[in-house]
């Protein structure tokens, strides 16, 4: 069965097509029965065009490396038996915690193969992070580099189920060495049969209480994907597609909105290892290739929006521009506009429930501060606490109707979380907004507390428990400020314990704290030490209340 056929391809051709009054009616599901990632993104592929590139590795200092779906195939079949011959079966997990390279979609493929479950982390990610996520999903084998392998050995004593770790690039003590392992095993393996609905991957999100909760996704999430990927990129697939993103390829955004489904559309697809986005060398790679499409997180957007004349320095020749996690503003998207000469397509979704709704300048105009409607084949709607439908310009929550493709299976061995998801006929996104009568979504706010900076959704309790944790603090609250360029970044108000004196030396120290326990996307760039905080009846910290003082402190600066 030809699942691009069946299931996208097909719409994005059609005369229709032109008009969304036309394309978003038309659209059915044709979900089989059976679908495995690895053949729908790698092995179908090798079969029919073996020696398409699939990835090209920019590796850096001017050289590259191409990788066709056939290497794909056989590099992922060789680390499937070797995951076999370590005891890998069905339904266990296999943490992955590699940087941008064709390893990474080779071992999620390896693992996909055997019916097993794979458990990313980013690159970014400290101590107490990977051992929660390591730990939580009682993950059996971990795959990952030299850059990270030595943090993973200093995480071994506090994760019993983790049995092997296995090192990509460089042989290190302690670990297996995946090219010595893959050399000893066969390029030909039977891909265990998937039910679309089988459990595919845990990616874990960040909440408002407690620790990230792992969000369970079916092999059918790729399926899900793939209008809303589309769309944000004006009907891809297009001759000529040639797509890149900074974003790491450990979150729902760079797998799900860029990696897998650019692989299951044959589009190829740059990999390029950047721990720090610098937009020089942003504009410099697109040019060099000749980046046709690009998925870009809003910070990245606004620091090469400070970039002066890029299309008289680079020659580059983008297609489309795909953005979500934050509003970027009309003044954002008239530089692209009038500089990149392309629409920035602005869309929306979160790791349960990913890219439901978009713009799309093929199909209809965009509307300044909406997030696009809702992209075919998903169900969105404005509702209130019981789940009723609300009308036409009433704020509520955004809500997205069960039973889409694109929806996480529930949260990873906690059934109470995953029941307050869901209302009636709807998962609850947390997100508060409204709908016009043509149909425009606009986001108005979160409901709860979570941190969006920089295009990463951070839940406060996580980084408030790894401070509170340092033997300097007492109690700690976390919300996001506002900022330009971030959308939010990270402040923590911290009450200190009585014999310590507060100091700039201890605002770095804490900082650092929670970078190295957390990583560097999560730590507080601002940190307050504060005597008191405002509390609820029951004892509890009204982060918004905190809230709403930094919000009048920056109008009272203006």
């Amino acid at each position: 069965m030809d699942m691009m056929e069946d299931i996208w391809e097909p719409y994005a051709r059609r005369e229709a097509a032109s008009a969304y009054e036309h394309l978003y009616p038309s659209f059915e599901w044709n979900i089989p029965a059976s679908f495995n990632i690895a053949i729908a993104a790698c092995d179908r592929h090798a079969a029919a065009h073996p020696d398409k590139v699939a990835i090209l590795f920019d590796r850096g200092k001017g050289t590259s490396e191409r990788w066709t779906f056939r290497h794909l195939k056989a590099d992922s079949n060789r680390l499937a038996n070797a995951l076999r011959g370590l005891g890998v079966k069905s339904g266990d997990r296999v943490a992955i915690f590699l940087s941008q390279s064709p390893q990474l979609p080779i071992a999620h493929f390896a693992v996909y193969k055997l019916g097993a479950v794979v458990v990313p982390l980013f690159t970014l990610f400290g101590h107490e992070a990977v051992v929660h996520r390591t730990g939580d999903s009682a993950s059996r084998v971990l795959i990952t580099d030299r850059e990270h392998v030595e943090l993973v050995l200093d995480c071994l004593p506090q994760l019993p189920t983790l049995e092997h770790i296995l090192v990509v690039d460089e042989p290190a003590a302690g670990t297996l060495f995946v090219p010595d392992l893959m050399a000893k095993s066969s390029d030909q393996f039977q891909v265990v049969q998937t039910k679309a609905d089988d459990p595919a991957i845990i990616i874990y999100t960040s909440g408002t209480t407690g620790k990230a909760k792992g969000a369970l996704h079916g092999h059918r999430v790729l399926l899900g994907h793939l209008p809303g990927v589309s769309v944000s990129h004006d009907l891809m697939p297009r001759p000529g597609d040639f797509i890149w993103t900074p974003a790491d390829w450990a979150w729902i955004g760079g797998m799900f909105d860029v990696l897998f489904p650019a692989l299951y559309w044959a589009v190829p697809i740059v990999a390029r290892r950047m721990p720090k986005f610098d937009p020089l060398e942003a504009f410099d790679l697109m040019a060099r290739w000749q980046v046709k499409n690009v998925f870009l997180p809003p910070t990245a957007v606004k620091l090469m929006r400070q970039v002066d004349n890029p299309r008289g320095r680079w020659p580059i020749s983008l297609r489309t521009i795909a953005c979500g996690g934050e509003s970027l503003g009309e003044e954002t998207l008239r530089w692209a506009r009038e500089t990149l000469g392309v629409h920035i397509n602005e869309f929306y979704g979160q790791t349960e429930c990913n890219m439901v709704v978009s713009n799309c300048a093929s199909l209809f105009e965009a509307r300044p501060g909406s997030m696009g409607k809702p992209a075919p084949g998903h169900d969105v709607a404005i509702i209130d606490d019981q789940g009723r439908p609300l009308p036409h310009g009433e704020i509520g929550e955004i809500g997205v109707r069960r039973g889409d493709p694109v929806m996480f299976l529930g949260y990873w061995n906690q059934p109470a979380a995953t029941e307050r998801k869901f209302v009636g006929d709807w998962l609850r996104t947390g997100d508060m907004g409204y709908m016009d009568a043509d149909g425009y979504l606009y986001f108005v706010g979160r409901d709860d507390d979570i941190i969006s900076s920089a295009g990463y959704r951070i839940g406060p309790a996580e980084v408030e428990e790894t401070l509170v944790q340092h033997q300097a603090v007492l109690m700690a609250a976390v919300i996001g400020r506002p900022d330009e360029t971030r959308g939010e970044v990270v402040k923590a108000f911290v009450r200190l314990r009585g014999c310590v004196e507060p100091s700039d030396a201890l605002k770095s120290e804490l900082q650092a704290w929670v970078r190295q326990r957390l990583g560097a996307h999560e730590y507080p760039r601002e940190v307050e030490f504060v005597s008191e905080f405002p509390m609820t009846p029951s004892g509890k910290i009204q982060r918004a209340v905190l809230r709403q003082q930094e919000r009048e402190r920056k109008k009272a600066s203006l």
